[in-house]
């Protein structure tokens, strides 16, 4: 019946064109995404399904065709999905693939949902259909009985059900995923967070995986025009019984008698100074209704009075803007918002201005805004941050090579078992004729297929990006993502800090591929030093010790700052941050400490024996000479390859003849064909034919690669010269051909 329906209206409904990729005319943002009809192009198109679909990359820029995708990319993409027939309702048009190994189902966005399919909006936009999508494990041992769903407060069974979802921080937090899906539409990347713990990395990336769609851009309620207007103005008005002021209560004249002063508690009561018998603004005062409950609650004795003008000055500050992982080819429509949006002050902050600044009340942060740019770019600016990174990359390159020259011939072979990667790279790294400058070989002594002593610079590649990976997930760095250095005490005993330092620089010099996973604070101390870098709350990875922090950060009175504290005794008593405190003034400072304490004199000797471990082959002093180079490879992960990318990598050389028959055009049209997903193979796998090597190292190649064109069968991969032969072909088809078979079935020899 609902597809009869929707056929029905699909054949009447003349102002409802259809998508050209699904075909369907429904327009539901929530569901699928803003539907947007270009009448010059006679397109219609839904947002999520250009977003998943198989075949097609954001090449434009922002305002270029449909949000960044190319007109004549989604032309290619509506023809690709043509011949694929959706094995749900079983029309053709199936522009989405399961990604799971050998599942061939394709299927249109809408017919997915209804098949309960997960579709993951991150990183590479993978579709899951409804046999090989990820789900949340239950323990045995949880209750099945039903509970509130937290959003909704409708009961949720806690089966392992698509329209559930459990917290993945909480023990008992469970949703409904459409209830999820909401919040996370009106919240945005920024608010969308637990809503129990308030938890937001570990959810989101949850989330994400089971595939809820987190935009990228505000909160809904951050995005309406003057919503904060009512809370811009300040109380003035006179309170007390008998005013004596003869122009009325309404009256404020600053700087005399008759200016108005704010109960220091509430501040919506106010009274001028002469009305009070006040001699001075400085002088505290508060309502009645305050001191009534002041009174009952038997606090009103204690409050002590203090001089404002000694209050000490806080500033606001700044937030850090937040970089997309280069993995985002896409942004989500709609993110942009105004200047005037983002420097609006914290309502308490602005309606007290004539307040010292330390009677301010500091709100959480998702109730404060402070003056700053906001963290969302778009996408015009990310690719020129895109461009500054390829730039400062290149810089890197050459900083690396100038290292290298004090690499030798004279060879250091490694024993390494890929299934116990650290502890052979370890042994390796401490044997006694180990030198840092020696030509690295390296041996794989439980691969059967490899020769015995591989001298190619492929089993390097290799080792050093198990290498890097594993030490992303060890126990010497704890976070999510962008990690800072843990305190190991077992690692630091056995100076395991300075042989990760040290296994990092010879990577970079020896053309392994660089770490990418470290925080800004931990780069920062490592290139600064710890002593000037200032950290703040965000750098905390410590649950338990970041909402500590927050709840002395946020007191609202020196009687909830001294109370917080005499409950928090053992905790500051181990940072040595306990003192006494009289002044509510002090608690920033202790802030401060705390958090200099936990994030960074915590780990003050692991630090140090990691900076001593960089110092190899001279890395960390070129660091420190070029730091907002080196931050491009130690804190950002490889980009994405590209068709581009690749033609700038090879050097073609090509005779006449070859010229005659468009060799090289065939080349760089095949590239286009695999970027647009109009191949088999990917850019990667290209790449590592040649190289043995998915990603570009910081260093470059050596020898740079290199394009032939010669009279032979099929192409060649030399990785010992990084050199790709390639077969000089009458046509394109043919070419496209030899290349695909080449590379995947090469590939799949190489894995089996």
């Amino acid at each position: 019946l609902e597809e009869l329906t929707r056929m029905s209206e699909s054949n009447f409904d003349i102002q409802s064109p259809p998508c050209v990729l699904c075909g369907w005319t429904d327009n539901c943002p929530e569901k699928y995404g803003e539907k947007k009809t270009y009448v010059e192009q006679n397109l219609t198109v839904h947002y999520y399904c250009l977003l998943m679909s198989s075949g097609i990359w954001q090449r434009g820029e922002e305002d270029e065709g449909v949000d960044g995708f190319l007109i004549t990319d989604i032309r290619k993409e509506v023809n690709r999905a043509a011949k694929l027939k959706c094995n749900i309702c079983k029309k053709k048009g199936a522009s989405i693939g399961c990604v799971a190994p050998k599942c061939k189902r394709s299927y249109h966005f809408p017919c997915g949902l209804r098949k309960e399919c997960i579709f993951q909006f991150m990183e590479d936009f993978r579709s899951y259909c409804w046999e090989h999508k990820p789900v949340q494990i239950f323990p045995d041992k949880e209750s099945r009985g039903p509970s509130q769903c937290t959003i909704c407060l409708d009961l949720v069974e806690h089966l392992p059900l698509y329209g559930v979802l459990k917290s993945p921080c909480c023990k008992n937090a469970w949703f409904h995923r459409e209830c999820l899906q909401y919040q996370a539409l009106s919240a945005g990347i920024f608010f969308f967070r637990c809503t129990v713990c308030n938890n937001k990395d570990k959810f989101q990336e949850e989330m994400l995986r089971m595939g809820i769609h987190i935009p990228e851009k505000d909160a809904s309620w951050e995005l309406e025009e003057n919503a904060y207007q009512d809370l811009l103005q300040c109380y003035q008005h006179c309170d007390i019984r008998r005013c004596l002021c003869k122009e009325g209560r309404d009256y404020n004249e600053p700087d005399s008698k008759w200016e108005i002063k704010r109960c220091q508690s509430c501040g919506s009561r106010g009274t001028h100074l002469a009305c009070s018998s006040m001699k001075s603004w400085e002088q505290n005062w508060e309502c009645v209704e305050c001191r009534s409950i002041f009174a009952k609650s038997g606090k009103y004795s204690k409050q002590k009075k203090r001089s404002l003008a000694t209050s000490e000055k806080t500033d606001g500050t700044t937030c850090l803007l937040e970089e997309p992982s280069p993995k985002y080819p896409r942004q989500s429509p709609g993110s942009q918002h105004s200047f005037l949006q983002c420097v609006i002050l914290s309502p308490k902050i602005i309606c007290q201005n004539n307040l010292s600044p330390c009677s301010r009340l500091e709100l959480p942060p998702s109730n404060r805004m402070t003056m700053s740019l906001s963290p969302l770019m778009s996408n015009r600016n990310w690719s020129i941050r895109k461009k500054q990174l390829r730039t400062q990359r290149r810089e890197v390159s050459s900083i690396l090579k100038e290292l290298k020259q004090q690499i030798n011939t004279k060879t250091t072979r490694l024993n390494i078992n890929t299934e116990n990667i650290w502890n052979t790279a370890l042994k390796g790294f401490r044997q006694r004729n180990f030198r840092p400058t020696n030509t690295i070989e390296v041996k794989f002594t439980n691969c059967k297929n490899r020769l015995k002593t591989d001298t190619s610079t492929e089993s390097k590649h290799l080792f050093f990006q198990l290498l890097m990976g594993h030490l992303q997930n060890s126990s010497l760095f704890e976070g999510s993502s962008a990690k800072n250095l843990s305190l190991d005490l077992q690692a630091l005993k056995e100076n395991l800090y300075f042989e990760a330092g040290k296994m990092i620089a010879v990577s970079l010099v020896h053309g392994g591929p660089s770490p990418g996973f470290f925080s800004k604070i931990l780069f920062n101390c490592l290139v600064y030093g710890p002593e000037n870098v200032k950290p703040n709350l965000d750098d905390v990875v410590d649950i338990d010790v970041a909402q500590t922090i927050k709840k002395i950060k946020y007191s609202s009175s020196l009687s909830s700052l001294q109370s917080t504290i005499h409950e928090c005794y053992d905790f500051l008593a181990a940072a040595g941050c306990l003192r006494p405190i009289t002044d509510f003034c002090d608690k920033n400072m202790l802030v401060n400490d705390l958090l200099t304490y936990h994030v960074i004199k915590r780990i003050i000797s692991p630090l140090e024996s990691f900076r001593q471990g960089l110092k190899t082959l001279g890395v960390l002093e070129k660091m420190e000479m070029h730091p907002v180079a080196f931050s491009s490879i130690f804190c950002h992960k490889p980009e994405r390859l590209s068709a581009e990318t690749l033609c700038d990598l090879f050097t073609i050389h090509c005779s006449s003849g070859v010229k005659e028959v468009g060799g090289a055009d065939f080349w760089m049209g095949y590239l286009q064909d695999v970027e647009s997903g109009e191949s088999v193979v990917t850019l990667e796998d290209i790449l590592y034919f040649v190289t043995g090597s998915f990603s570009i190292p910081p260093i470059g190649f050596d020898p740079e690669p290199t394009i032939k064109f010669l009279r032979i069968g099929y192409p060649i991969g030399n990785r010992l010269l990084n050199c790709l032969e390639l077969p000089i072909t009458k046509t394109y088809e043919s070419f496209k051909n030899k290349m695909e078979l080449t590379i995947r079935n090469t590939l799949r020899v190489e894995r089996e």
